[in-house]
């Protein structure tokens, strides 16, 4: 099984700001977040992990020294890294919407980012057919996995809600097959 986990919340989550490479930390909500991820999937034989410190904070949390895999670092914002939606520039989301080439000034296309990330999958899937495989990562490859499981085009990722510290399954067979979505029932009466 391939087990794709979307790390613990940071405080630039709390305040809605896009993350993309700043390397933030979890902050205490997202430490308890990741503590009862790894509890709700069990025993797993590989972590991978982005090498950002927060998706490394919550894959350290499963008691496996991750291995780190940047093809599941976050989609780079470039110079929109930090900024909250509202500061965007006028038209971005539209433009970003409708274009996979969009690049924020300084950052990456969201076809760069499924290509990358459909090759990490695709170095994961002889182990995961074997065994629990975990990614821990963020929310951009996250979606970017479902379009490589769905065999869909990426445009799709902008349909999806992907939440905070949530579990994503994959069974692995002769193709990825979809088990589990955006799972957050182990986070039940947490704030």
């Amino acid at each position: 099984m391939l087990i794709i986990i979307r790390h613990g919340r940071t405080v630039l989550n709390a305040q809605g700001r896009l993350q993309g490479r700043v390397d933030a930390e979890l902050d205490d909500v997202g430490r308890e977040q990741a503590r009862r991820i790894a509890e709700a999937v069990g025993p797993v034989h590989r972590v991978i992990s982005s090498s950002l410190l927060r998706a490394r904070q919550t894959a350290q949390a499963f008691g496996v020294e991750p291995e780190i895999d940047d093809r599941w670092i976050e989609l780079d914002y470039g110079e929109f890294d930090g900024k909250a939606f509202g500061e965007l520039p006028e038209g971005t989301w539209e433009s970003w919407r409708s274009d996979l080439d969009f690049r924020p000034p300084g950052g990456e296309t969201l076809r760069e980012l499924g290509a990358r990330v459909r090759a990490g999958a695709d170095a994961l899937v002889a182990d995961a057919a074997r065994e629990n495989v975990v990614v821990a990562t963020h929310v951009s490859p996250i979606k970017a996995s479902m379009a490589w499981a769905l065999g869909v085009d990426d445009k799709v990722t902008w349909r999806m809600y992907v939440a905070q510290a949530s579990i994503t399954k994959y069974g692995i067979a002769d193709t990825p097959s979809l088990r589990v979505f955006n799972d957050t029932s182990h986070l039940e009466g947490m704030p």
